[in-house]
């Protein structure tokens, strides 16, 4: 009878340890699931800041306004219908209705009185005479995308009006665009290159091609035609928003005889603009030609990104996000990287390209995109119609509107550094 009761406590007490056991395993399990959840919200916080320290990185990095105590890249909007806009649409002679969006029916128009205060110090307004001044017998020439083109038309239509119409003129010539102002033996000038290397999207009207393909290495097509300019601003991001490009080596001319490989972002961003360095390094004259790179210009089709509605975009915004050091995703970081890297190597070899960090202080301005307002070279349908979001522009800029203060900033550069050498 003992031990038939020694095992029967025997049982009872391995019977005990069974669910002891069983809640050790649910308890460390447990851990290993706050321990994982811990990691992802520390993971999501880093890198929240990582993309924060880049903006805030890139602001730093402007050296010739910055020494002088004071960040432009660094402040607020504030609503200012006195003195702004610096110009008015309708008086622009040479608008482009792309951007025109007043003329388009956009009847909301705040967005043309936002001026941007920097913290520390006042933008210098943008005097005309001043600029055409400094570009007198000089090169100015805006490089790059559709972006850049947005900002060369801003900025002829902030000199516009300090020149009489028979003393200024405009002439298209394929990839070229030049716009002189006659007294100052002046020309404004864009040339469209969206990936600043040779491509087969580098066709000025029909560019848009299913299978995008850009030769990394080559650059001179387009470089002859900038080789002597004085003032040269680039920019190149929105052609390369995809998570991979096919990449030629060979000719355009001869396609077949080339090798083709697929290489992914932001690898090839970043060989491209080694390439782009490397014949600043060779051809740039140092002492006469000022060199400027435009951040990315942020893009604004998430509206749940700024507290919107999900789904929604910049259509029928019509206010600023306030919230001061808003980032929304509607930029790459590492992309963002890439240039700074790139610039900081040109730097260590003797070679300044001032980066004027448009990207946050334009991000704040989800309202100021042409949305629906602006000439559609395609058709529009009924469908689309029926949902204006569908086909609204929230990468473009409506002018007279954010463009002008990238040209404002671009111009306190110019007044510093003085590009006289006469």
């Amino acid at each position: 009878m003992a031990k038939r009761g020694e095992k029967t406590v025997k049982k009872h007490q391995v019977m005990q340890v069974l669910p002891a056991g069983a809640w050790g395993i649910k308890s460390s399990f447990r851990s290993l699931v706050a321990l994982l959840f811990a990691f992802l919200v520390v993971a999501a916080i880093y890198l929240r800041q990582s993309n924060e320290q880049v903006f805030q990185h890139a602001n730093g990095t402007h050296d010739a306004i910055s020494s002088g105590g004071c960040n432009l890249f660094s402040g607020k909007w504030v609503y200012d219908n006195k003195s702004y806009p610096l110009y008015k649409e309708r008086e622009c002679t040479f608008m482009s209705d792309q951007l025109a969006c007043e003329k388009f029916g956009r009847k909301d128009l705040n967005y043309q009185f936002w001026r941007w205060q920097p913290h520390q110090c006042d933008l210098p307004r943008f005097n005309a005479t001043a600029l055409l001044e400094r570009l007198r017998n000089k090169r100015l020439v805006f490089v790059g995308d559709s972006l850049n083109r947005n900002q060369w038309i801003s900025m002829i239509c902030l000199v516009d009006s300090a020149i009489p119409p028979a003393f200024k003129s405009m002439h298209n010539n394929g990839s070229i665009n030049v716009f002189k102002a006659k007294e100052y033996n002046a020309t404004i000038e864009f040339y469209w290159s969206p990936l600043l290397v040779e491509s087969n999207s580098d066709d000025p009207v029909n560019h848009r091609v299913p299978d995008r393909i850009v030769r990394v290495e080559a650059i001179e097509k387009h470089a002859r035609h900038w080789t002597d300019a004085d003032i040269l601003i680039f920019n190149t991001y929105l052609w390369w928003r995809r998570h991979q490009m096919k990449v030629l080596w060979g000719s355009f001319e001869s396609p077949e005889d080339g090798i083709y490989k697929t290489v992914k972002l932001p690898r090839v961003y970043e060989m491209a603009l080694q390439t782009w360095a490397r014949w600043l390094e060779v051809h740039v004259n140092r002492n006469k030609t000022l060199l400027f790179f435009m951040s990315m210009s942020p893009t604004h089709e998430m509206a749940d990104k700024w507290g919107g509605t999900s789904g929604e975009n910049c259509y029928g915004e019509t206010e600023p996000v306030m919230k001061e050091g808003y980032a929304g995703d509607g930029v790459s970081p590492r992309m963002m990287r890439a240039v700074e890297s790139v610039l900081g190597e040109l730097k260590t070899r003797g070679l300044n390209v001032q980066m004027i960090n448009i990207t946050q202080l334009s991000d704040y301005r989800k309202e100021g995109h042409p949305s629906i307002y602006r000439k559609h070279w395609e058709t529009i349908t009924q469908q689309q119609l029926s949902n204006p979001k569908t086909f609204s522009d929230c990468i473009h800029w409506c002018l007279p509107g954010v463009p002008d203060l990238w040209n404002q900033i671009l111009y306190a550069y110019i007044l510093q550094l003085n590009p006289i050498t006469e």
